[in-house]
């Protein structure tokens, strides 16, 4: 594909620049459905008589259609963009984008979806949507799925559709609450994500985090000791990865542990871990959950986190490589492969 990609360039640059054209606001147009001619303009950054040109061609050719409440994808649209899908990655260059985070980080699988979490907040509905899209081909029937929480697994949640051979499943959180609000808690999202699978799901209702007595105190409960054993045989875990400072300051914690964590140079956190930018762990809070020594016992453990701004806080946790698949966006791929060293 690539050598057909780079003689269309030589050879009828203006077809590829046009069809490229075409193909993002379709893709604007799929995401932010039903949507009108000023805002899709605004969002692809082209002029707004450049869309209304764009877009009665596309109505004409029966790939969108405009109607009173805005615009929207006809079937023929929807199919014309999953067929063109990775012919654009190619042309765009997130096809080496996603080769250089598989090598770079040494992944079985990396998916790098359009544009930066940071600025645009529908990219985490497509690496929700992306993550969704490889559960598809990785699931299989009676299998159990660990899921942490926070604002990108809901995402995951939200883009969540039922699973061909796959409705027996079992969704678990992989750890307690962080008393934050409650459609971004870890028992929410995995209820969620078990209801639009149409599968089953356990509960894990503990805080997050505890103290040493506390914790020695609540693993010993026959209720939470029976989900805990369930959680640490998950063959596929989903998590993601959070900035450092920001997640100690989500699980309320104190100025004292607060100034050590910044001491001591941590850029990530995952399942209660924080790392610095060499990927050592320079501290660790008490959870309720999936600890890093129990991901060695599931198939996937897919990461999904984005933004340019998380691209540290990636690097950081996938430096001791515990995690065999990374979901990202543009943002974040390109700081990790520019500015990051690994």
């Amino acid at each position: 594909m690539r050598d057909l990609i780079d003689l269309q360039k030589k050879l009828f640059p203006e077809v590829v620049d046009v069809m490229q054209q075409r193909y993002k606001l379709l893709y604007y147009i799929q995401i932010m459905q039903p949507v009108g001619r000023r805002a899709l303009a605004e969002n692809v950054e082209l002029a707004e008589r450049t869309v209304r040109s764009e877009v009665d061609f596309l109505n004409k050719q029966g790939s969108v259609e405009i109607t009173s409440r805005g615009m929207h994808l006809t079937y023929e649209g929807q199919n014309i963009l999953e067929q063109l899908a990775e012919f654009i990655k190619e042309v765009t260059g997130i096809k080496v984008l996603e080769k250089q985070l598989k090598d770079k980080l040494n992944l079985d699988y990396a998916v790098v979806v359009p544009g930066d979490s940071d600025n645009l907040d529908w990219v985490k509905s497509e690496m929700g949507k992306a993550c969704v899209n490889y559960l598809k081909d990785q699931l299989i029937p009676r299998q159990t799925i660990g899921i942490t929480g926070g604002t990108t697994m809901a995402a995951v949640a939200e883009m969540m559709t039922p699973f061909q051979d796959a409705d027996k499943c079992l969704y678990v959180p992989a750890r307690g609450g962080l008393g934050e609000r409650v459609e971004n808690q870890a028992n929410t999202i995995c209820a969620e994500m078990a209801k639009k699978a149409k599968g089953n799901y356990r509960l894990l209702y503990v805080p997050d985090p505890l103290s040493e007595d506390s914790y020695k105190t609540i693993i010993e409960e026959p209720s939470i000791k029976e989900v805990l054993e369930i959680i640490r045989k998950a063959g596929i875990i989903i998590h993601g990865v959070g900035d450092a400072v920001m997640m100690a300051e989500r699980r309320k914690t104190s100025a004292e542990q607060l100034r050590l964590i910044k001491s001591r140079e941590a850029v990530g956190e995952a399942f209660g871990y924080y790392f610095n930018q060499k990927g050592e762990i320079v501290h660790k809070v008490r959870t309720v959950g999936l600890q890093l020594e129990d991901l060695k016992h599931a198939e996937h453990v897919i990461a999904v986190a984005g933004g340019r701004s998380k691209a540290q806080a990636i690097a950081s946790y996938f430096k001791p490589g515990q995690s065999n698949v990374l979901i990202t966006d543009e943002g974040a791929a390109k700081e990790l492969i520019r500015g990051i060293s690994l």
